[in-house]
């Protein structure tokens, strides 16, 4: 049994493991706390449909609620009033490593409204006024890596506000945020402005295997969302390995870490841990539900790291290919989907908190 936990044993190769998770009771209970000390938790990422669970399953946010509908706070805007308290309370908890890793760790995240995927402008508007709002230097506004979401991802860099990209499926979704980014950074430097605006790409990956499993061979099965990880991880190393941004490296930037999210399997016959074990790879990020966190913390698999080019890769693609999966394809539905589970989400969440300001009325 090893001294440390398997979390502690992938902070110290140098992966963060970030909460996919935030609620009243984490925070009131000292839940949090206890992840970020005994599990090396270092930061923390929310969703609408983390929220939608938090506000409809229990009553920890009736008395906000109640308050924000009797100043006259939209629907909308209780709910913002809602998540940023809480955030601001979790980045507090992270401030300390925030601090020490010179603002490279620590985050929490907010999203923008799902209802905005498609419209640029008004992301960047709220991105910027979400930010000043939550007050906390440590905080990630969430953006959805779609293509209207992207020219949003680097006006929103060029501001200055730290992003989290959110929604993207693929490697080839992952190279089209390594243009957004570095040019929002690049005209930064030529404004005269500061370099390092901190932001992580995540791509999320059990949604691959819940999708393909049924149409792959037995062999193939739960096998392509690690190998969407694994060529992902290659494209991220390839890309801050260039020229391009040494040069940015140099003026004071910093790279933008590639987040592994939707980490929980779907497929409950796999172990607890698959889409953490196997994407054990330093300089990344892997942000996870709080059930695998603590499987993984519990009996997780602690091996090798991540090479930056994983042998077999080219050609388990090509088996995949012809077994009729065509990744462009499903990354394009899987982000399409993931878009309007969202706003499902957010739709639900926001009638839930109407109903229970109408009930105090």
């Amino acid at each position: 049994m090893p001294d440390r936990s398997p979390t502690l044993q992938l902070h110290d190769a140098g992966q963060s493991l970030w909460l996919d998770n935030i609620t009243r009771d984490l925070l009131d209970g000292g839940v949090l706390a206890g992840y970020i000390s005994n599990l090396g938790i270092t930061g923390l990422t929310s969703n609408p449909t983390i929220y939608d669970k938090a506000i409809t399953s229990t009553a920890a946010y009736d008395e906000d609620i109640r308050s924000c509908h009797a100043r006259g706070l939209s629907t909308e805007g209780t709910f913002f009033e809602l998540a940023l308290a809480d955030l601001r309370r979790a980045a507090d908890h992270f401030a300390p490593v925030h601090q020490l890793t010179e603002g490279v760790d620590g985050f929490v995240s907010l999203e923008v409204s799902p209802l905005l995927a498609n419209d640029a402008a008004t992301t960047i508007s709220e991105a910027v006024r979400l930010h000043a709002l939550g007050g906390k230097p440590n905080l990630f506004i969430k953006i959805p890596g779609t293509t209207e979401g992207l020219l949003a991802v680097e006006e929103v860099i060029f501001a200055g506000v730290p992003v989290n990209v959110t929604l993207q499926f693929s490697p080839a979704h992952y190279v089209a945020c390594m243009g957004a980014y570095p040019r929002g950074i690049e005209r930064r430097v030529a404004a005269g402005l500061g370099a390092h605006v901190a932001s992580v790409a995540s791509v999320f990956i059990s949604r691959w295997d819940g999708a393909a499993n049924s149409v792959v061979p037995e062999g193939l099965r739960n096998r392509l969302g690690l190998l969407i990880g694994r060529q992902s991880y290659a494209e991220y190393r390839r890309f801050f390995a260039t020229d391009r941004w040494q040069r940015l490296l140099n003026l004071g930037a910093r790279p933008q870490r590639l987040l592994f999210a939707s980490t929980g399997v779907k497929d409950a016959a796999m172990p607890a841990d698959l889409y953490v074990a196997g994407l054990a790879a330093p300089h990344t990020v892997n942000t996870m539900p709080e059930d695998t966190l603590l499987a993984y913390a519990k009996n997780g698999r602690v091996g090798s790291m991540l090479a930056v080019e994983s042998a077999g890769d080219e050609a388990l693609a090509t088996e995949f290919a012809a077994a009729g999966v065509d990744a462009d394809a499903l990354a394009a539905q899987l982000q399409t989907k993931g878009a309007a589970a969202f706003v499902t989400s957010w739709t639900a969440m926001l009638a839930q908190i109407t109903a229970k300001a109408g009930a105090a009325s």
